[in-house]
């Protein structure tokens, strides 16, 4: 009999029940200035975890697959991209972190948000542009964000991130909180002036950053090696440390984000170079396959895809059955569509809703309101 504490959406539960251990191998990782230092090789898990992450990457990629095709009918405006591809990352770092350690990311941010805790509907309502949505219809696909646990977007600005996720490592170490600020950006963000102005900064303060850059191998639709001078993207914040892995192991990521959050927080900053790849192409706009071929998107579905992983894992050790994980991918597909359905018949914000949310609304706050001429200021008391 084991006792484990599984985080579920965003509810932490605990739970005693008889369980076989499955051992895993995590494969061989790459390192920059971690000499001595013991990087996970291997982990356990069992049938109950397993299934748990079978259904929430499936989740992932079917909300992504729905919101492909409800921006191409039209229904979703304006700027997306997609996750699938990149699933067991976002799964992978919130198994191996807390809420209370603060996450910031680009603008490929649905699953990040949905593992934050917003539910498919208010993700879908969001992209739609409806009331019901994560802010209320105000933010849209870039813009996720939620206070509560920490995830503080969702940013449209390549790279700008960086600095804000170092800012919240800072706020942490001002703190004296025992947690670690997870700053993620893409290879392409990796070339940005700001990213090495902030990593610097991080090290010379010792500031619990674990900088993951997900690499996807093609940024906006530039191979790496034309992009970048150097490709080691693990070891392009030197002095920081850094660590470089093939993230397609919901597994792998857990145990070396739960490694990078143990030494951040006594030594300070470290960078993850996560090696994942995109299905689809760097945004809506983009068709994905002029810059790359039909047949090497496919042949990394094949052989690495993330969620084929876990499934291995469950039919190989008898958790459950191929028709088993078919029923349930089949009842996440429609519970989805679904969800779908309702959104299409929420509100839209109206008029009232553009002035809303821009100034915090409490009647004992003594805000100061600058006007373009000095002598139209006023606070929103009335007083001045």
């Amino acid at each position: 009999m084991n006792t484990f504490v599984k985080k579920t959406r965003g509810i932490i539960s605990t739970a005693t029940r008889g369980f076989s251990n499955i051992k895993l191998k995590l494969g061989t990782a790459d390192t920059f200035n971690l000499e001595g230092r013991k990087i996970p090789t291997e982990t356990e898990t069992n049938g109950e975890e397993l299934m748990h992450y079978f259904k929430e990457l499936t989740t992932m990629r079917r909300m992504e697959i729905v919101l492909d095709n409800l921006y191409k009918a039209r229904e979703i405006r304006g700027f997306c991209h997609l996750y699938d591809g990149q699933e067991s990352i976002a799964m992978g770092i919130e198994e191996g972190v807390t809420f209370e350690d603060c996450l910031i990311t680009a603008y490929r941010d649905h699953c990040q948000a949905y593992l934050r805790g917003d539910s498919v509907h208010q993700i879908i309502a969001e992209l739609m542009g409806k009331r019901t949505g994560s802010t209320k219809g105000k933010g849209g696909s870039m813009h996720f964000y939620r206070k509560k646990t920490n995830f503080y977007g969702g940013h449209g600005i390549v790279g700008a991130q960086c600095a804000l996720g170092t800012g919240l490592a800072f706020s942490l170490k001002y703190k004296k909180q025992p947690n670690v600020s997870i700053t993620m950006y893409g290879d392409g963000a990796a070339n940005q002036g700001q990213l090495f102005e902030a990593a610097n900064m991080a090290a010379l303060w010792k500031l619990p950053c674990i900088y993951v850059c997900e690499n996807n191998q093609y940024a906006m639709g530039t191979s790496t090696s034309r992009g970048a001078a150097s490709t080691d993207y693990y070891k392009r914040l030197a002095p920081v440390p850094g660590i470089r892995f093939e993230a397609n192991n919901v597994f792998a990521v857990r145990e070396i984000t739960k490694f990078a959050k143990e030494y951040s927080i006594k030594e300070g900053p470290i960078c993850l170079e996560m090696k994942t790849y995109r299905y689809h192409g760097h945004s809506m706009s983009d068709p994905g396959v002029t810059y790359r071929n039909k047949q090497e998107i496919d042949e990394y579905r094949k052989n690495k895809d993330p969620i084929a992983l876990v499934k291995h894992l469950i039919v190989e050790n008898k958790v459950a059955s191929e028709d088993d994980l078919k029923e349930i991918d089949k009842k996440i597909k429609r519970e989805i569509e679904e969800t779908v359905d309702k959104v299409r018949n929420d509100p839209y914000p109206d008029s009232e809703d553009l002035i809303k949310d821009v100034y915090i609304e409490d009647p004992k706050s003594l805000q100061f309101i600058r006007g373009v001429e000095y002598d139209k200021s006023f606070f929103p008391q009335g007083k001045f």
